[in-house]
């Protein structure tokens, strides 16, 4: 415990007289350990009656300083009951044979005057790119992202074989789904929300276990390397995983009360 503490700490031990309670502590002394000062005074109770006496002492000198206030300047030293000071009002019973308790309700400070509006401050204008956030991109910036990606799908259509072909249109598509997801989603839960897809997309640890073992072709072992790839695979998707869901929780922890 003690060792856990910043150093500079203070430990007043109010046991140490019995031992302690702390297991650092040395019965009448005041020792430092880690850093962290223990004190194990046994006579706190006789200290505290000097303590007290100078407490006591302070305030009946300052109050006595406010009482003379008005007579500094003379140096005579003469008492006067300032009425018209709030503090000496508020603790003063008789005076001159009057009782004078309670107080007056003390007055109420004028509130500040109140700070003239902002500005408004004009709004961007729209059209130009992304709009604001949840909102889509401006007509003539998407008719032309649209039109490069129509040529390039023709392009690619058109010249890759079918097997690449297959897997492109399932990327693209992902793409596609992921883009419109993300964006539509309020900007101060898209860590939460890209945390979570990385922990989804860790569904290669399957591949990487498929590969661990594969089915043998034609009675041959499978490649070593590829054997340990696949293990150093299965780590990394494994920390994707857990990491992802565990910045999720603490980023949706700061949004519950």
């Amino acid at each position: 415990m003690v060792q856990s503490m910043k150093p500079g700490s203070v430990i007043v031990d109010m046991a140490a007289e019995r031992g302690g309670n702390c297991e650092l502590t040395e019965p009448g002394q005041a020792v430092v350990k880690h850093g962290v000062t223990i004190v194990g005074y046994t006579d706190l109770n006789s200290r505290l009656a000097k303590q007290s006496s100078t407490l006591y002492a302070t305030n009946l000198f300052r109050l006595t300083e406010e009482l003379c206030k008005t007579q500094a300047v003379k140096g005579d030293g003469t008492i006067d009951v300032n009425m018209e000071d709030e503090a000496i009002r508020g603790l003063t019973v008789i005076k001159e044979g009057n009782i004078t308790w309670p107080p007056p309700p003390l007055k109420q400070s004028a509130a500040p005057p109140a700070k003239p509006a902002a500005a408004p401050v004009p709004q961007a204008k729209k059209g130009h790119g992304h709009g604001a956030a949840s909102e889509p991109m401006a007509g003539n910036k998407l008719a032309i992202m649209f039109g490069v990606a129509a040529a390039l799908f023709w392009f690619v259509g058109a010249n890759a074989p079918g097997a690449f072909l297959a897997h492109f249109t399932v990327f693209v598509l992902a793409c596609f789904v992921g883009y419109m997801v993300v964006w539509n989603v309020t900007p101060a839960l898209h860590t939460p929300l890209m945390s979570v897809t990385n922990a989804i997309s860790s569904i290669i640890a399957i591949g990487a276990l498929v590969q661990i073992a594969p089915p043998l072709a034609g009675g041959l072992p499978p490649d070593q390397w590829i054997r340990w790839l696949a293990v150093v695979g299965i780590v990394l998707t494994s920390v994707n995983m857990f990491g992802g869901f565990s910045v999720t929780q603490r980023m949706l922890a700061m949004f519950r009360k």
